[in-house]
């Protein structure tokens, strides 16, 4: 036997899952009226032993909160041992085996509250609950039993199929799941209204917190909706019905992610469903994108699980890749191929350019360090590089090759290597070169364009590829080039499978106006412009015809602009001049998003004093000449993270009090919470009366809540502020982690950067108790806040010095500092 270490090892899962098959767990659990009592449990493992030998059961908790244990009937000693109970060969037979045991069950995934309560397990945090093997490749059944509260109800994996209330009791039994993995097993409790709804014959049933009846009202259908078509065209896809039988979905008001696959009980985080009035397009696409991911999970990651966490990607970028197909249909009017590339190519880039940059696929070696391996690589440039696959061995056989996957695997667990010998043998390509550079590898090319014009004509149109890293890795891949002309694009294919190619065709013609490396937005890279392009892009980008290529030139710039070829304040004004004329509003969204990151980061003080009016005048013209809700919504979001004018401020005051209205827009409660955190950020003269307003005019009590914890981070007080940082060190002050991301960024906000240097040196000691205590977003979430709002060669001296003192710290951490850190260290350069 493996002798059980923190965590779980590869080799401890490894040896178990070679042991141990036709799992089967029965859970009861006690949920007390008070959060403060502790919830007891119990737990009947039923199992098959391939031979007589120990049995290691997970569960992260001392051995105190053991009561009992039994194996066959029999009562047995269990060693506690690193987070493992460790039950002896003595006590076991080779074949069928029960194990019963009454314990009492940790909090940390339990995400307690007064009036709520939702289990949260992955990556292995089902034995921070109960004892079990907390592996993805150890699939099993699971029957549960409630006892709650009387008047909370609940939802869990597995239909209802009892319930009996005595005295302030309710007791709910709920029927056994098909095989699943523990990090998928969940469970909601509390004091949840019930939405109900049917489609197609499959009935919906939709729990959450909600108290505005109207924002429900018009939200509702909606979310019915778009789960039944991506149902639909799931099915269809894989030819494979779904396999869970219900699927409810729970909206939760502080959840730590954007959703949550539990297979039959989605959890989705809730601002992100029940959109207000003022939602951009922007945000209706991606709550029809997160609700078609987490439908997509139920093929991809819950019928069919990675075998290890190394391959947790495997499940993402089916889930995000199927997402981008699922929702071309429900919005025609949207330029599909421009939301892929906004959507993952500016995030992935945000990773792949910084010194931590990390490959797809990450080795593993313990579960306990699992939640480090997610990230933009996994959701964003995944996608992009599933997108290459399709193209290489073409729709078509994609297709019958995941229906193939999804038929062999069912209910079991797969490797990459197994897709990838399921599709070697529909294609002529080596996809195992292909995917040792795209998925095993981190980074990305530089891939420069090498233009001469002779006498009016292209005399020689070569790109160029070079590896960052200093490797002489090559990155294969197809790339169009677009050529720009007065009345259009060019556009001429490239396989870019040598250090140097030459553009097929392009001798002889025309002088373009501009050379686009990756012109329709399918290349991924580092694309240094040549300089007439850059002079063109910086001058003419408006007058680009093609939405895809005007998007693909502002990612261009964006990027040049930070390797310091384009200079911030050349890319400030070419945004400014470009809003009014640009008229594709996902455009105008990252337009939008490059002036405030430009504004606030990478423009010298004296330069955004000045740009201060412009840009404010720029974002109100916008706003009021917007045709539409939406994109009016966009302009002022814009407008209120940006302003800091005192004309500005005294007009969004105004705004804020109602003393002042917007034509076109109709604003919601959020969206006033989100005005007077701005007023309070500027120090305005009346800022804890307005403060002291807003909480009072909250009617929802979750939002009462999370208000009420970030009011600290908003004060002018610095004593206030510092004392409420200070709180952050204690692990009970972080479990709401989204509560606590948003007052770290108002701390460390740009208008605040000064003071917040203090912050920076206890924030990077923190991290690791932060990976330890936390969920799997919350390390890069702590940081990403954390650094948000700093730019100075002195913040970028103060982590520097702390990876410097730390050489020792795990490599998953110090990759996580440098890809937060990465912008602070731009922008440190660029403004010395």
């Amino acid at each position: 036997m493996t002798p059980p270490a923190e965590g779980i090892s590869r080799a401890l899962a490894t040896e178990r899952a070679g042991a141990i098959s036709s799992v089967r767990y029965a859970l009861k659990l006690s949920i007390p009226d008070r959060v403060q009592d502790p919830v007891k449990g119990s737990v009947t493992i039923r199992l098959h032993l391939a031979d007589r030998a120990p049995v290691v059961l997970d569960f992260a908790q001392p051995a105190s909160a053991v009561s009992s244990v039994a194996a066959n009937g029999q009562p047995v000693p269990v060693r506690s041992e690193h987070g493992h109970l460790v039950i002896t060969a003595d006590a076991l037979n080779r074949g069928e085996n029960t194990i019963d045991i009454a314990f009492t069950a940790g909090n940390q995934a339990l995400n307690r509250n007064d009036e709520y309560l939702y289990s949260l397990f992955v990556p292995a945090r089902a034995s921070q609950a109960f004892p079990c093997f907390d592996q993805p490749d150890i699939k099993a059944s699971m029957s549960l039993t409630l006892e709650l509260p009387a008047g909370w109800v609940a939802v869990a994996n597995g239909p209802e199929i009892g319930r009996e209330t005595a005295g302030n009791k309710t007791t709910i039994r709920y029927g056994e799941t098909q095989a699943l993995p523990t990090y998928l097993f969940g469970f909601a409790a509390g004091t949840f209204s019930i939405e109900r709804g049917e489609r197609n014959g499959r009935p919906f049933y939709l729990y959450h917190r909600e108290t505005d009846a109207a924002k429900v009202a018009a939200n509702r259908d909606v979310i019915f909706d778009l789960h039944q078509q991506s149902i639909e065209w799931l099915e269809t896809y894989t030819n494979r019905p779904y396999a869970f039988g219900k699927l409810d979905f729970v909206l939760l008001p502080a959840f730590q992610f954007g959703g949550m696959e539990h297979a039959g009980a989605i959890y989705y985080n809730a601002p992100a469903m029940f959109l207000d009035k003022t939602a951009t397009q922007e945000e209706q696409l991606s709550r029809a994108n997160l609700i078609a991911h987490e439908t997509a999970h139920m093929w991809f990651g819950d019928l069919v699980t990675m075998k290890w966490f190394d391959d947790v990607w495997l499940k993402e970028v089916f889930a995000n890749f199927m997402a981008a197909k699922i929702v071309n249909p429900s919005f025609p009017a949207i330029d599909h191929e421009l939301r892929f590339l906004l959507q993952h190519y500016p995030s992935a880039y945000d990773v792949d350019r910084s010194a931590g940059a990390n490959p797809i696929r990450q080795p593993l070696e313990n579960l306990q360090d699992a939640g480090s391996l997610y990230g933009p690589i996994i959701y964003d440039k995944a996608p992009i590089v599933m997108r290459q696959l399709e193209v290489l061995v073409g729709p078509d056989e994609l297709r019958d090759g995941l229906r193939e996957y999804l038929t062999r695997y069912a209910f079991g667990n797969a490797t990459w290597a197994d897709l990838i010998q399921i599709l070697d043998a529909r294609t002529d390509e080596d996809l195992g070169v292909w995917s040792r550079i795209w998925v095993d590898e981190p980074g990305r090319p530089t891939i420069s364009t090498d233009l001469r014009v002779e006498a009016g004509k292209i005399a020689r149109l070569a790109l160029s590829q070079s590896d960052p890293a200093g490797r002489s890795r090559l990155w294969p891949q197809q790339l169009q080039v677009a050529l720009g002309y007065e009345h259009g694009a060019r556009i001429s294919g490239l396989k870019m499978n040598a250090p140097t190619v030459e553009l097929p065709g392009a001798r002889d013609l025309p002088a373009p106006r501009y050379v686009l490396a990756n012109g329709e937005g399918t290349g991924y890279g580092l694309f240094r412009p040549d300089p007439a392009s850059r002079a063109f892009f910086l001058n003419h980008l408006p007058e680009i015809g093609d939405a895809v290529t005007r998007g693909t030139a502002w990612i261009t710039l964006w990027d040049d602009m930070l390797e310091e070829g384009t200079a911030p304040v050349e890319l400030f004004n070419l945004g400014l001049r470009a809003l009014p004329l640009e008229r594709e509003e996902q455009n105008v969204e990252r337009v939008l998003g490059y002036l405030a990151d430009t504004y606030w980061r990478y423009l010298s003080d004296a330069q955004r004093a000045a740009a201060s009016p412009r840009l404010e005048a720029a974002l109100l013209t916008g706003m009021n000449s917007a045709p539409g809700m939406s994109l009016k919504s966009a302009y002022f979001g814009a407008f209120r993270r940006t302003v800091t004018s005192r004309e500005g401020l005294a007009h969004l005051e105004r705004i804020w009090s109602q003393r002042e209205s917007i034509q076109g827009l109709t604003f919601a409660e959020a969206d006033y919470i989100l005005m007077a955190e701005a007023l309070a950020l500027r120090h305005v003269a009346a800022t804890e009366a307005i403060l002291r307003e807003q909480h009072a005019r909250i009617t929802n009590p979750d939002r009462r809540a999370r208000f009420a914890f970030v009011t600290p981070a908003l004060s002018p007080d610095t004593a206030t502020r510092d004392a409420f940082f200070g709180s952050l060190a204690r692990a009970e002050n972080r479990a709401h982690e989204p509560w606590v991301a948003d007052a770290l960024r108002f701390l460390n906000h740009p208008l605040r950067r000064d003071h917040a240097e203090r912050y920076l040196a206890p924030s990077l000691e923190l991290l690791a108790e932060i990976q330890r205590t936390g969920d799997i977003f919350f390390p890069t979430r702590w940081m990403n806040a954390v650094l948000s709002g700093h730019n100075s060669p002195a913040a970028a001296e103060a982590v520097t010095t702390f990876l410097s003192r730390k050489k020792d710290s795990p490599p998953r951490l110090r990759r996580i500092i440098e890809q937060s850190a990465d912008q602070l260290f731009r922008a440190a350069r660029i403004r010395k």
